[in-house]
């Protein structure tokens, strides 16, 4: 196997794809040498680059050089320095021609097909609590249900969280928006909303935001109008069983299926394996008239004009630049630098700026053109590429990706995490090692990319897609990792 690969032709620095010794020659045929040991993930001069010349991956500039930098000679944080500003002069200009999305062969999965048409890839009883108070009792009431009615829906899940008073405005719009948006989620089959009565997160105004045609699956109950708040929420529990247990898995097409796309701990693989690999998944369901949803807009910083560029009409490309914009704001608003990123683990993974990270993290749309913008807490409408707006955060991000309808979520990782999210979740690691140590927690190695090509390696993660949308449980199902996370944006009282 190579030592090392080249992403782009113009690329001056190569991705070492194992860990490699002092000396090591990178290439067959080549004289290039390793200078000293370099892990696997990071980069490698592979020509003389000056200080302060740009550092070319991905074709684009990932930073500048902070010193002159032989060939062979390890490239990361002690020479390379991102170059990322607040500034956000994008400009519109769509391509005369749009790359075509890879071609895939046509799919379907057995899903759950519900009374306004949408489809979901679970039959499940979601318990979300209003406000933190009564979480407990919201996951000790999933606990009996899901015991008492375990042969007759795919589970029942509580989802707790420590908001829902205390806040104001807009931070308690978001809670509101993404408790209201996970209520109407086609993989729940009922749902019951259990207040504490007290609250700022009212029930009536929380239940408000739902459409009136959207309501027949949701029950609600507020704890303090109850003498028996455990004995309440089950009965109420056995109508929603009674009501959905019976719903039939039935064949559909894989334009039903909503796909949502995330990194977390992502290592210098991630952009060469996994997350192209992601790409691939999102051109299978966009070609099919499916959706897919992109989110973590931090994390599109230094990448953000190659979305752009498939924008679909000049007002999808003002929507995403407002969003853009709107979202390096919030960070200057905080005193903090737009470029805060890599994280700790990025970093030892090999990625050096956020400019290379999110230049691999774009790769996870694939070539599907960008047709929509919606902002946290709202719902993905049309098929094709939509752009929501959540932070970076792996919970907070997944959790969006759900509250948009996302029926499974493609989480890939060159670091690993067990984390689960209310929708279905495919872990994906970039590198075979990661996935030969991690058996509990990883659903697919894309390493074998490296060996296998991405032809093969897409046609069997397909298959583990449409599989999972069809009832095959994911490690992290199995783990019982299901969890939400809001985003906090504003002040406690």
């Amino acid at each position: 196997m190579r030592g090392a690969l080249r992403v782009h032709e113009a690329d001056n620095v190569t991705t070492t794809i194992a860990d490699i010794a002092p000396g090591t020659t990178l290439f067959a045929g080549s004289d290039l040498r390793a200078a000293v040991a370099v892990g696997r993930g990071h980069k490698i001069a592979l020509a003389p680059i000056a200080r302060g010349a740009a550092v070319i991956k991905y074709g684009f500039p990932i930073g500048v050089a902070t010193a002159d930098i032989a060939p062979g000679e390890h490239v990361h944080s002690h020479n390379l320095a991102t170059v990322l500003s607040s500034d956000g002069d994008y400009r519109y200009a769509p391509p005369a021609a749009r790359a075509a999305p890879t071609a895939m062969p046509s799919r379907t999965f057995a899903g759950y097909v519900r009374s306004d048409g949408r489809v979901g890839t679970r039959n499940e009883i979601w318990i979300l609590p209003t406000v933190g108070c009564v979480g407990n009792l919201a996951a000790r009431v999933a606990r009996i249900a899901g015991e008492r009615h375990a042969e007759r829906i795919n589970g029942v899940h509580a989802f707790k969280h420590p908001f829902g008073c205390s806040q104001l405005g807009d931070d308690l719009g978001h809670t509101r928006a993404l408790l209201a948006a996970l209520a109407q989620h086609p993989n729940a089959g009922g749902v019951l909303i259990v207040g504490l009565g007290c609250e700022s997160n009212q029930l009536g105004a929380l239940v408000d935001h739902i459409p009136a045609d959207r309501r027949a699956h949701i029950r609600t109950l507020s704890a303090q109008a109850v003498e028996d708040d455990e004995a309440a929420c089950l009965a109420l529990v056995d109508e929603l069983v009674a009501a959905c247990a019976d719903a039939p898995r039935t064949d559909v097409p894989l334009e039903k299926l909503v796909l949502g796309v995330k990194c977390g701990g992502s290592d210098g693989l991630s952009g060469l394996t996994a997350n192209p690999l992601v790409g691939r998944m999102a051109d299978a369901v966009a070609a099919a008239g499916g959706k897919v949803v992109l989110t973590e807009i931090p994390e599109i910083f230094g990448a953000e004009q190659m979305l752009m560029d498939r924008a679909v009409s000049r007002a999808v490309f003002d929507e995403t630049a407002a969003l853009v914009r709107d979202f390096k704001q919030y960070f200057i608003r905080h005193g903090e630098p737009v470029s805060e990123n890599p994280s700790p683990g990025n970093i030892a993974g090999g990625i050096t700026t956020l400019e290379e990270k999110s230049l691999g993290a774009v790769q996870k749309g694939g070539q599907v053109p960008l047709v929509d913008v919606r902002r946290y807490g709202e719902e993905a409408a049309l098929p094709g590429l939509t752009l929501l707006e959540a932070p970076g955060n792996d919970a907070v991000s997944s959790t969006a990706l759900t509250a948009a309808g996302a029926t499974i979520i493609l989480f890939t990782t060159g670091r690993g995490t067990p984390l689960g999210f209310p929708a279905p979740t495919l872990k994906i690691a970039s590198n075979s090692a990661l996935a030969a140590r991690k058996t509990g927690w990883i659903d697919f190695d894309a390493g074998a990319v490296l060996d296998a090509g991405f032809d093969a390696a897409a046609d069997a993660l397909l298959e583990l897609v449409t599989a999972t949308a069809s009832g095959k449980p994911t490690k992290a199902e199995v783990n019982e990792e299901r969890d939400i996370a809001i985003w906090k944006s504003g002040v406690t009282l």
